[in-house]
């Protein structure tokens, strides 16, 4: 039987996850738009023999730049230059299927993981705001169905593309002239809805035959398509409860997709503050949530929640909340900042405060040892296959956490010493990719 192994991939994000990070003495604020501070980044993580590095995206500016913007580099170009100066840390970037055209990222997603020598992975996503929506030509986001309906054809089409070059496909042959074999390069040739596409791609494929796939939506359109194709999935639970029914949930859709529990890895994200003490580290996250900017985070949850809050009452709850069903934006993320709110009661002033850390994601201040004890609860008791680690600041909140939390979780016998291999998929423990033109046509046609 073989022993399930924990995973962990760091969340990169500015210089830092929580909204105030770029203010506080431990950070220095510049280095969000210095190349060299990513990079030392990814180097802390393959130190930490991590899974893999991931960068959000987003396609316009955020709600109130005056006050902050977390996303400076566009992140598949960022990732090539940290695959430069790492070798086995996986890198992984969110690109939106809602404005891009399959044919061009699928060749920017080839480029990195032949780049990286087969580490790239692509979290798959769908725009959702209205200012990203403005920016490519339209008054509002599309429908939230409309959106993974284009997804999933978009993510259909880029497979293909993907599959264009069989493993052997390259001959590099001096003497008989011969490059390539034409017979083992593949047109997609595919007419949809919304894409034709002819192909082949113009990027031979990686030593891990295509970039991993991962998902972050948790809705009942998220959680179906991540079902059907992802192999990671990034998600947020803030109770050890919420993290078993959604894990519960997710796995027992694979079967359905023909797919095994360990086909897909459920990654909840956790916002560790880490002191040698308790009391420590809970006056340090008391120290970044007293730097919060009120205007700042009331556009954020405006945001989230789909109600203008600029000018609502601090210390007064929230005014009433639409259904999620009016929701065309996240709307995994709107339930979770609603269910939090109503659940305990929370005034705005400490909604904003509980979301400044990881915008929904679990919070969590303790020791080193207190942080691995949670990380092993969740991992064993059937919430996670790992986590998602979003440092409230950078670089000081990933170093700490290397140093002195993924010890412990070795020691224990949870998380590897050295890396398995040389490719992203095969750290993560996945199957090899099978192309589709190297299965013979009969059992491809059983299939």
């Amino acid at each position: 039987m073989t022993t399930r192994t924990l995973h962990l991939n760091a969340f990169l994000m500015g210089v830092g996850h929580h909204e105030a990070a770029w203010r506080h003495p431990r950070v220095d604020p510049s280095r969000a738009l210095d190349v060299a501070h990513y990079v030392e980044l990814g180097r802390i993580a393959e130190r930490g023999r991590l899974d893999s590095v991931f960068f959000a995206d987003g396609l316009a500016v955020g709600p109130n730049v005056a006050r902050n913007t977390q996303a400076v580099f566009e992140p598949i170009t960022l990732l090539t230059a940290i695959a430069g100066a790492t070798s086995h840390v996986g890198l992984i970037a969110t690109a939106s299927t809602s404005y891009y055209e399959p044919y061009l990222l699928a060749r920017a997603f080839a480029s990195l993981d032949r780049i990286s020598g087969g580490r790239a992975g692509w979290n798959i996503v769908t725009s959702g705001t209205d200012a990203e929506a403005a920016n490519f030509g339209l008054d509002k986001v599309r429908a939230h169905a409309d959106r993974y309906g284009r997804a999933t054809e978009f993510l259909d089409v880029a497979l293909s593309l993907w599959d264009s070059w069989e493993s052997d496909a390259i001959r590099l042959d001096p003497s008989s002239g011969v490059f390539a074999d034409a017979a083992k390069v593949h047109r997609t040739d595919h007419v949809g809805e919304h894409f034709r596409v002819a192909g082949p791609l113009n990027v031979p494929g990686s030593p891990q035959g295509r970039p991993l796939l991962v998902q972050a939506g948790s809705s009942e359109a998220g959680k179906a398509f991540a079902a059907q194709y992802a192999e990671a999935v990034f998600t947020a639970q803030r109770t050890l409860a919420e993290g078993q029914a959604f894990y519960a949930d997710l796995k027992g859709r694979l079967a359905a997709y023909g797919r095994r529990p360990q086909d897909l890895a459920v990654l909840p994200g956790i916002v560790p503050f880490i002191a040698p003490t308790t009391d420590e580290a809970r006056a340090l996250e008391l120290e970044f949530t007293d730097l919060i900017s009120p205007d700042y985070a009331l556009r954020q949850l405006s945001g989230m929640l789909g109600v203008d809050l600029t000018d609502h009452p601090l210390d007064a709850p929230l005014p009433p909340i639409p259904p999620v069903e009016s929701i065309e934006g996240n709307k995994s993320r709107f339930q979770l900042v609603r269910d939090l709110a109503e659940g305990e009661n929370l005034t705005v002033r400490e909604l904003i405060g509980r979301l400044g850390g990881g915008r929904g994601h679990r919070t969590f201040a303790g020791t080193p040892t207190e942080v691995a004890d949670e990380i092993q609860t969740w991992f064993e008791q059937g919430a996670a296959d790992g986590f998602n680690i979003m440092p409230p600041y950078l670089p000081g909140g990933l170093d700490v956490f290397v140093d002195t939390v993924v010890p412990i979780l070795q020691d224990r016998g949870l998380f590897r010493r050295e890396y398995e291999g040389s490719t992203l998929r095969e750290n993560l423990g996945l199957s090899p990719h099978v192309n589709r033109h190297s299965v013979p046509v009969a059992e491809r046609a059983a299939g």
